[in-house]
């Protein structure tokens, strides 16, 4: 039977190994808050504007569905919108212990250095 990576042995220092990444990640994904703030554009609110290129190839698109340029303002329009909520996104970690940061992080190393051994090949156990 052949173990993790295509090796012998080590199949169960690798499902520990994920299990640590797993719980370590989860918790420190939730110690992470994340905010949104206003779009600004010189100085003014520009969350609407952002929206007229949609529109209008909304428009165009439901006026003749082969419209190149309906498409490509709806496309436009949409990157423009997700770009946007993601460049103005506030990510904060929550306040914590020292105690449970160093346990988290640490659970994240432990469990990474035991997926990484147990992708290497293992010696065969010796003959006594």
């Amino acid at each position: 039977m052949r173990g993790a990576g295509g090796t012998p042995g080590g199949l169960g220092e690798f499902f520990f190994g994920l299990a640590l990444v797993i719980a370590g990640g989860y918790l420190l994904l939730k110690q992470v808050t994340v905010t949104s703030g206003g779009w600004g554009l010189f100085g003014f609110d520009a969350f609407g504007l952002s929206l007229v290129p949609l529109l209008l190839g909304i428009g165009l698109v439901f006026y003749n569905g082969r419209s190149a340029i309906g498409w490509f303002l709806v496309s436009a329009g949409a990157i423009i919108i997700v770009a946007g909520i993601i460049a103005n996104l506030r990510i904060y970690f929550a306040p914590t212990s020292l105690f449970n940061t160093l346990m988290i992080l640490g659970m994240i190393a432990v469990g990474i250095g035991l997926v990484a051994r147990a992708v290497k090949a293992h010696p065969p156990p010796e003959q006594g």
